[in-house]
């Protein structure tokens, strides 16, 4: 397929969008940035529950690179009970968490080259016109800032860096765009420079990035210190996975597994599924799966992988936690061919102790947001799969109540009752009626 220019592509998004007519707004209260108005869900301490508060102030941009959402649509994620739960991810008391959101830009610097403001080109989302006229974009924004309160979720307004949203196509329900995003991120990142996986080949057109030598020609000293030896130092280029190799992943039924199921199937590698089988076997053989393995039994899990690839795996991502990740590593290959060596990411834990050969990978998910080449070429990369749909959002269930039903939200995502699915809990507010007046 031959690549299309910026000016195609945005032409393509258009394509989606819904028919409007502008209609002036007359007779409308605005809400202004910068001042108090707004509802937050707050924590105030480790342990307990979040408490709803009004008349919070509504976020300020900080940078002309910026923008300005309107919170339609919120994803829960594991971390949003385990941080308090378990505290930690609180920098400071009280504090807002929130990962994942879907809604609409309403605020957002003219000079801004892919979200502005008057952009109809892809959306669904509520841009004002200076002219006070109403047009439709709607945005995804995953905040892998924690640090920053001001991109936090459980608010009715957010800030985003452009780099950091992605345009949605109309025919996205806001729902399944608000719980793809942190899954996204997190499999692109652990695929493309865990694994040094070079999303280009998916095609031309798709202008996809090699997220691995692009770090590598930035400035060292822009990556945090923390990640800096795994984005520089943590795979040999020999290493690196390609069209062909095998890859296992451990949870594969979960949001992340799901997608960087997708995300390895598209550059042609073998994946390994290992979950609920009887629950889950369905949709990952829909979504690419070669080979499903049931997770209840892992030692036979671990016996059938060794055996179906003859103990050449190299590649294992983990979803669950230290015990399966442990179980994971138990196939990895342990020879060095050719010098190659095997690699394991865990995003809930790694093994304490790293078997011959293996390479244990820290997902250095802040690259994202300090590293805005990253954050925009995989923002790019996703609308772009969205458009083409070749993309399977994951499976949502809907959790009523706004930010005051998060709570009780929360509570099923402690509890375990909810298994292959993202919890999502829309705002009060809906698309048509998410206005604001700058």
């Amino acid at each position: 397929m031959d690549i299309l220019t910026e000016e195609e592509s945005r032409l393509v998004m258009e394509s989606m969008a819904p028919k409007f007519t502008k209609r002036e707004l007359e007779g409308h209260e605005p809400t202004r940035p910068g001042s108090p108005g707004q509802d937050v869900l707050l924590i105030h301490g480790p342990g307990q529950q979040y408490r709803l508060t009004s008349q919070q102030e509504i976020p300020s941009l900080n940078s002309p690179s910026e923008i300005l959402v309107k919170v339609i649509a919120i994803g829960l994620n594991p971390i949003d009970w385990k941080g308090p739960d378990f505290n930690f991810g609180l920098p400071s008391l009280p504090w807002i968490n929130g990962r994942d959101m879907a809604g609409v830009v309403v605020k957002a610097h003219k000079r801004l080259r892919r979200i502005r403001v008057g952009d109809v080109v892809h959306t669904p989302t509520l841009t004002f016109l200076l002219y006070k006229y109403l047009t439709l974009t709607q945005v995804l924004s995953p905040s892998t800032d924690y640090r920053d309160i001001r991109k936090a979720a459980f608010q009715e307004f957010s800030i985003s860096p452009e780099h950091n949203a992605a345009r949605v196509p109309r025919d996205m329900p806001i729902q399944s765009s608000a719980v793809m995003g942190v899954a996204y991120v997190t499999a692109a990142i652990t695929l493309g420079i865990c694994f040094g996986l070079d999303f280009s080949t998916i095609g031309s057109y798709f202008r996809a990035p090699n997220l691995l030598h692009l770090l590598r020609e930035v400035d060292p000293n822009a990556l945090a210190t923390d990640v800096r030896d795994e984005c520089l130092n943590g795979i040999e280029e020999l290493d690196r996975v390609k069209a062909g190799d095998w890859i296992a992943i451990w949870g594969a039924s979960s949001a992340t597994g799901m997608i960087a199921l997708q995300l390895a199937k598209l550059c042609g590698l073998r994946v390994i599924g290992v979950a609920d089988v009887a629950r889950h076997g369905d949709k990952l053989l829909q979504a690419g799966a070669d080979l499903l393995v049931d997770r209840h039994d892992t030692d036979r899990a671990v016996a059938i992988i060794r055996g179906v690839t003859k103990g050449s795996l190299r590649f294992g991502l983990d979803t669950v936690g230290k015990d399966t990740a442990t179980r994971l590593q138990e196939c990895l290959s342990t020879t060095a061919e050719d010098g190659r060596k095997s690699h394991l990411a865990g995003l809930t834990g790694v093994p304490k102790v790293p078997t011959d050969n293996v390479v244990l990978h820290k997902v250095p998910i802040k690259t994202f947001h300090d590293v805005p080449q990253v954050g925009e070429c995989l923002m790019v990369l996703l609308e772009k799969l969205l458009v083409a749909r070749k993309l399977l959002p994951p499976e949502v269930e809907t959790a009523m109540g706004g930010l005051n039903g998060i709570n009780e939200a929360l509570d099923l995502l402690r509890k375990g009752t909810i298994s292959g699915k993202r919890v999502v809990v829309p705002s009060d507010t809906s698309i048509e009626r998410a206005t604001i007046t700058i």
